[in-house]
């Protein structure tokens, strides 16, 4: 294990493909920094600090992980906090060609030695989407096991 990184989205909700890449992630560094993007433009479930509590609750047998809100540039926040990577978790070959634009402006930006790390995501998790989740729950459907248990209680609590 070295180093710190980040791994950054807007988690509205988190499902079990985002705590897969967490735990994976949190074996690999010493500090991981879960980062709540906050976008004032974009639309959320749920509030910053809702998603914030969400995901200390799911993440704290952790112990290196710990939870955070920025908002802006995310080359900024990196340099700022001096993180040595930024985790990114790919479902497909789409999410693929767009961190991999993403990545490669990143790194002109980033303080030299940033890496982006790329994670696979599980293949049970692969199709699993907080939009996805968000529009089946809001028409009534299932989700259990899509979403950790806590997420899914609020989730219903939202769609009453």
């Amino acid at each position: 294990m070295t180093g710190k990184a980040l791994y950054t989205g807007s988690f509205d909700p988190m499902t079990n493909g985002h705590l897969d890449i967490i735990k994976r992630a949190s074996k690999m560094f010493k500090e991981l920094t879960v980062g709540v993007i906050t976008n004032p433009s974009k639309k959320c479930l749920f509030t910053e600090q809702e998603r914030v509590e969400m995901i200390a609750d799911v993440t704290a047998d952790l112990d290196n992980v710990r939870v955070d809100t920025f908002s802006g540039l995310l080359a900024d926040y990196v340099n700022r906090c001096g993180f040595d990577a930024v985790v990114r978790g790919l479902r497909a070959t789409s999410d693929f060609e767009y961190e991999i634009q993403m990545a490669q402006m990143n790194a002109r930006l980033f303080n030299e030695g940033v890496e982006s790390v790329f994670l696979m995501t599980s293949p049970e998790y692969s199709f699993i989407s907080s939009t996805m989740i968000k529009e089946v729950a809001f028409l009534k459907g299932h989700v259990e096991g899509l979403v950790p248990e806590i997420v899914l209680e609020r989730i219903t609590e939202k769609y009453k």
